[in-house]
């Protein structure tokens, strides 16, 4: 860019030009999709951009957005194409009266990519969201420390398919990407795809290693920045983001009360042979 540190402010977000990437910083505020809200800002480097494109937008505004290459980020790898046209952190929209000023902007951006930017990245190019995260699906919590994935099931949620298996933990390293249907579709849901997928479940209720969304559970902007971390970890060979260290605290009694009650629940219908009842209430006691 020829003059860095010029700034391009519209609705929600203010870009940053700088010598080598644009900052993309989002406005904070409940009239901010609170996806861009929990991401706060972005730094975009040149070479993760494919394309840039000024269009006319809705009621007197004009659109100016960046394309990322394929491969370059992996917030847009997890979302694959599912996000919500006003969720875009690729798009700033402006005034009308501002479309020369874009255009100018445009030009710049245009300027500096090379002939291969629309070739797929080797690596992610755009930082992910930083582990520890966690959120709430229907059926269970997701938690992610950098290392490994971690699902505690519900029992007001979890399949007895879920129940059965137990509290699971997935190291990155067993894995080779996430698969994320927003929660905003039928059937949305985080599953963690294994290298080993001879005993993967079809269906995500019924999986060990996926979480299922619903109303006000496993939303968007903590959803998908959750699976975007995993992918990044995932590509970074599992050591992207290094573990807390922190050792787990024991149980909740209450907690493992409530899970022996809805073991026997699922005992007293046939749903859990007399071993696997056995089995898994002494796992349950041994985390008192």
């Amino acid at each position: 860019m020829s003059r860095m540190g010029d700034v391009l402010a519209g609705f929600h977000a203010a870009w940053e030009f700088e010598s080598d990437s644009v900052l993309i910083r989002f406005e904070r505020g409940i009239r901010t999709p609170k996806l861009l809200n929990a991401l706060g800002e972005r730094r975009i480097p040149y070479e993760a951009i494919a394309a840039v494109t000024l269009t006319p937008g809705k009621r007197g505004t004009v659109v100016l957005r960046v394309a990322p290459r394929p491969g370059a980020d992996p917030l847009m790898d997890a979302a694959a194409g599912q996000l919500k046209e006003g969720c875009d952190p690729y798009r700033l929209v402006l005034p009308a009266e501002r479309e020369t000023l874009a255009e100018y902007y445009a030009d710049e951006l245009r300027g500096v990519l090379t002939l291969d930017d629309g070739a797929p990245a080797g690596r992610y190019l755009v930082a992910a969201p930083e582990a520890p995260l966690h959120f709430k699906a229907y059926d269970g919590k997701a938690s992610f420390d950098g290392r490994s994935v971690a699902f505690r099931w519900f029992w007001t949620g979890a399949s007895s398919a879920k129940w059965k298996a137990g509290d699971k933990s997935f190291p990155v390293s067993d894995l080779s990407g996430v698969e994320w249907r927003s929660p905003e579709v039928f059937e949305g849901h985080l599953r963690l795809l294994r290298r080993d997928t001879s005993e993967q479940p079809a269906q995500a209720d019924q999986d060990p290693a996926a979480v299922i969304f619903g109303l006000g559970y496993g939303p968007v902007y903590e959803s998908l920045p959750f699976a975007a971390s995993i992918l990044a970890a995932v590509r970074a060979g599992g050591s992207a983001v290094p573990a807390s260290g922190a050792s787990p605290g024991r149980r909740d009694p209450a907690d493992i009360a409530d899970r022996i009650r809805h073991l026997g629940e699922l005992h007293q219908a046939g749903l859990v042979t007399d071993a696997e009842f056995s089995t898994k209430k002494a796992e349950l006691l041994a985390e008192l």
